[in-house]
């Protein structure tokens, strides 16, 4: 029961913090916004409608990965902040195992990023994507999921880092390239073989590619098979909590 109660105290936190930074919130519609209006609409003139649809349609799958992306991994990098300041030695001084608070960590980093996508989400007649429920259901399930993975892989990064000032290079060299190389802008197959096999070590890759089996429902815009993808995810997220879960331990 103490681990349950862990969990939600640190879900609860997370959640309470998420909603009264209204700057926060503002920053989940304003950057997908900006990325797909203005990158998205200035690429569709220059893109051929071969393709078989707009390229704002087609990269909309991409841009609610990338606010998932940047939704956990900013959940997850908060725990740079609690180290800088205490407040992580409050929590592990608690009678819980550092599982416990991973979990609790990684489940708080989704729930913001599922908010958020859901806000995208309702974007989407806007640039003339009629979802029915199944599929609104479908993309947010994919979107739990994806947070989840995210968020955990963010816990591991935050065990390497001291100081919230080394926060721009987790941006540089790990969030960024992870978004590029996703096939969120491009199908992976048009990628030169080197970067094509970075994009499949990618988990990102494989939530974008979801994603667009949720929302496009087009087999000729996706990369991999539905299994496929949600078993990568499914793996990753449990490599990767069992991962944090031990950095914790040894190094936190």
């Amino acid at each position: 029961m103490a681990e349950i109660n862990a969990v939600y105290v640190l879900i609860a936190r997370d959640l309470k913090k998420f909603v009264r930074e209204k700057s926060r919130l503002l920053s989940t519609l304003a950057r997908p916004v900006i990325w797909l209006f203005l990158v998205g609409g200035g690429m569709s003139r220059l893109v051929s409608d071969s393709m078989g649809m707009p390229y704002i349609q087609f990269i909309f799958p991409g841009i609610l990965g990338m606010t998932i992306l940047f939704g956990s991994i900013f959940s997850s990098i908060s725990i740079i902040w609690d180290k800088e300041f205490g407040l992580m030695k409050e929590i592990l001084v608690a009678p819980v195992s550092r599982f416990s608070i991973v979990i609790g960590k990684a489940l708080s980093g989704s729930l913001i990023s599922l908010l958020q996508a859901t806000m995208i989400l309702l974007i989407s007649p806007i640039i003339g994507i009629d979802l029915g429920l199944q599929q609104i259901i479908y993309a947010l399930a994919v979107s739990f999921l994806l947070a989840f993975c995210i968020s955990s892989l963010g816990i591991i990064i935050a065990t390497f880092f001291e100081s919230f000032e080394s926060f721009s290079a987790i941006m540089n060299f790990i969030v960024m390239p992870m978004f590029f190389l996703s096939g969120a802008m491009y199908p992976v197959q048009k990628l030169p073989d080197i970067l094509k096999g970075v994009s499949k070590v990618n988990p990102l890759t494989y939530g974008v590619d979801a994603l667009k089996h949720a929302l496009l429902q087009d087999s000729r815009f996706t990369d991999f098979s539905i299994a496929m993808d949600i078993g990568v995810l499914i793996a990753a997220s449990i490599i990767f909590v069992s991962i944090a879960g031990y950095l914790f331990t040894k190094r936190i």
